[in-house]
């Protein structure tokens, strides 16, 4: 449930507005962070409220993942107790969902439970990696250690996906200007040009037919005309579940430029996330299956299930690298080659975390230069919704001579 929280500076007069998202006011009182100067006034917010709140309130994202982490990170560092740590996090996070989570965490630990425990109901925020790391750092009470490497991953992530999707804006506004531009079409111009063109009685173009049809079934059923939009907010709405089938992972790994930008997404975020895994001292086989689970792209997902078995059965981590290279696409024979190098001098752990250095600043690179890679596939896609237009309008002109000068 929403809380809102009005709070009040008894010098100053000046209020502010802070969302919780918890089930008691206690719990929202410490989720708003009031400081001593500060009074509050805290009330429900339910019914259609609270669902416009939601959707238009900050989302608990990357961003709010990695300022948490990092700032508790530094706190556990200079020995601030886990509560104190806590509290000092409410105002550095920005969405309801985390500064409710964060209430409901220092609540827990007030009742006696370990942070690990706390932290574990929260898997709709958290990752199964995140929380085997934070139980490996408590029992090897490295904790601050383990959340400030967690915070920093964590940047790099927010940060290259910023970079991500304000590159794919442009793509996204031109297809939805296009479809609108098509609607609105399909009211206007396309009717009287319907008219005229089966005056002709001659055959149409197949854009032509198309067209018209559309333009039909708009006119005799408005209401149709909200479907592509509809479509599109589907789409773009539920990406992550159609990026997660695996018939779409594979087609997208064949898509030139695209393709090569998620093979590297997902092999820094794997291999980062074994990185941490095993500098905590998780033990291999349980840091691969945790990266598996962890890791998005189904290829990146067999890769690490696979290493594990190798791993079972006795063979060493260069062995599973070499029998399962091909999961990794061409970057798996360099892989391998840095895998053995790491099994003769004893850094493993190094090894991966470079690894996964060199796919981050290659990542890191692409997606700075992304708009001008994806430019060419947006000019691709405008120009062939402007050319289908332009053949569906001006394709019957081409038949008006001899629909005039009919032959004998």
């Amino acid at each position: 449930m929403l809380k809102k929280v009005t709070i009040t500076n008894v010098n100053t007069g000046h209020k502010s507005v802070s969302l919780v998202d918890t089930d008691t006011h206690e719990k929202a009182l410490i989720g708003s962070g009031i400081a001593p100067n500060e009074t509050a006034a805290i009330e429900d917010i339910t019914g259609a409220d609270e669902k416009i709140q939601r959707l238009t309130s900050p989302k608990g994202g990357t961003e709010d993942c990695g300022a948490f982490f990092s700032g508790l990170g530094r706190c556990l560092e200079r020995n601030i107790s886990m509560t104190k740590s806590l509290k000092l996090q409410v105002n550095r996070v920005t969405s309801a969902r985390y500064k409710g989570m964060i209430a409901e965490v220092i609540y827990a630990i007030s009742m006696g439970e370990k942070f690990s425990d706390a932290m574990s109901r929260f898997r709709d925020l958290f990752s199964e990696d995140i929380l085997s790391l934070i139980v490996a750092g408590e029992e090897a009470g490295q904790l601050a250690r383990v959340c400030k490497r967690i915070g920093v991953a964590k940047k790099k992530s927010s940060k290259t996906l910023k970079k991500l999707k304000g590159a794919l804006i442009y793509p996204a506004v031109v297809v939805v200007l296009g479809v609108v531009v098509v609607i609105v079409m399909s009211f206007t111009l396309v009717p009287a040009m319907s008219k005229l063109f089966t005056s002709f009685n001659t055959e149409l173009p197949f854009a032509t037919k198309a067209l018209i049809a559309l333009s039909d079934l708009f006119l005799h059923k408005p209401y149709m005309a909200a479907a592509p939009l509809l479509g599109l907010y589907i789409m773009f709405s539920n990406f992550g579940k159609i990026m997660s089938l695996k018939w779409v992972q594979d087609l997208v790994l064949k898509i030139p430029v695209v393709g090569l930008l998620v093979r590297k997404s997902a092999a820094a975020s794997g291999f980062r996330t074994m990185a941490m895994l095993t500098e905590s001292n998780v033990r291999l086989t349980s840091a691969l299956e945790i990266t598996s689970a962890a890791t998005w792209h189904y290829h990146y997902k067999e890769f690490f299930n696979r290493l594990r078995d190798h791993i079972s059965v006795g063979r060493t981590l260069h062995e599973g690298f070499l029998m399962e290279s091909h999961w990794l696409g061409s970057d798996g024979r360099n892989l391998c080659g840095l895998i053995e190098l790491a099994s003769e001098t004893g850094s493993g752990t190094e090894m991966l975390s470079e690894i996964a250095d060199d796919y981050e600043e290659e990542l890191d690179n692409m997606a700075a230069s992304l708009d001008k890679l994806i430019e060419p596939l947006t000019m691709l896609i405008l120009g062939v919704m402007v050319g289908f237009l332009i053949y569906a309008i001006y394709g019957p002109m081409f038949s008006l001579g001899d629909v005039i000068l009919k032959k004998k």
